[in-house]
């Protein structure tokens, strides 16, 4: 059976976003997570307290090992912090790429604010790693900092949408969560800009860290079990609305989610 993922990013201390929730995510879907971690990270429910990088070789070695032995039937690229190590990340996938999907959450900025990605780094995302995404999950503030386009209404999505879709990804999953509003909509544009649109109520919380990289490896893990695209959105954002519900409410900042509410309780 299809579900093999590798994800390429960074270590959350605190266990609600990065790696650790990534992990949570895909096992919570049947999949089989698989890791190459690109920095650690001192982290909780507060904020980011340090980042340790990982040297950009050793990203590209722990890529290969994975890949040359279990391989995979998708990738999910999160955090990625410098430019060294996009290029790292583009040498060792670059090729792979083309017979299976790639999801990309281009992590710039933690839910409490700490910058996770370089500036000078931003460009080579652009150039590098986005143009192979089949699958990019940007949020506004992330979404305007790629296009340099800030949202003033609804009638700037088309301006976004075509912007980031000129960098070359097959589809971009435009997320609304940031907007105001008691609803969350979310823009699925794809196949010659179709546009398909997720409309859900919106749960008031601070228990939100993380929602990215879950949507992002909830996806990943729907598309390396076979779903298409727009099935693998709706599947995941259903999973991380009763991630968000059913949130355990840990620490004192923005807490994580319940990640493991999808596994049947053993017996």
């Amino acid at each position: 059976m299809k579900g093999r993922v590798l994800i390429i990013a960074g270590s959350d201390s605190g266990g609600g976003a990065g790696i650790q929730a990534d992990i949570k995510a895909v096992t919570a879907l049947g999949g089989y997570a698989m890791t190459a971690v690109t920095a650690l990270t001192a982290q909780n429910t507060l904020g980011v307290q340090g980042i340790h990088e990982a040297p950009p070789a050793f990203v590209k070695q722990q890529i290969e090992s994975v890949l040359s032995d279990i391989g995979a039937d998708a990738i999910k690229i999160g955090m990625l912090h410098n430019a060294e190590v996009i290029e790292a990340v583009h040498e060792a996938i670059a090729d792979y790429v083309v017979n299976v999907p790639l999801v990309v959450d281009p992590v710039m900025v933690a839910t409490s604010g700490a910058s996770l990605l370089q500036e000078r780094a931003v460009n080579a995302l652009m150039q590098k790693i986005i143009p192979m995404a089949d699958l990019l999950t940007p949020n506004i503030p992330e979404a305007t900092a790629l296009s340099g386009i800030e949202w003033g209404s609804d009638e700037d999505a088309g301006r976004l949408t075509q912007m980031l879709s000129s960098l070359g990804p097959k589809a971009i999953l435009l997320k609304g969560g940031h907007l105001p509003g008691d609803r969350v909509r979310d823009l699925l544009v794809h196949e010659d800009d179709k546009i398909d649109v997720f409309e859900g109520p919106r749960i008031e919380t601070a228990h939100t860290h993380g929602t990215g990289c879950t949507l992002a490896s909830a996806i990943a893990c729907s598309l390396a079990q076979g779903m298409g695209m727009r099935d693998a959105v709706s599947r995941a954002r259903k999973y991380v609305f009763e991630a968000i519900r059913s949130a355990p409410g840990y620490g004192k900042g923005n807490g994580p989610l319940n990640h493991g509410h999808a596994i049947p309780e053993f017996n």
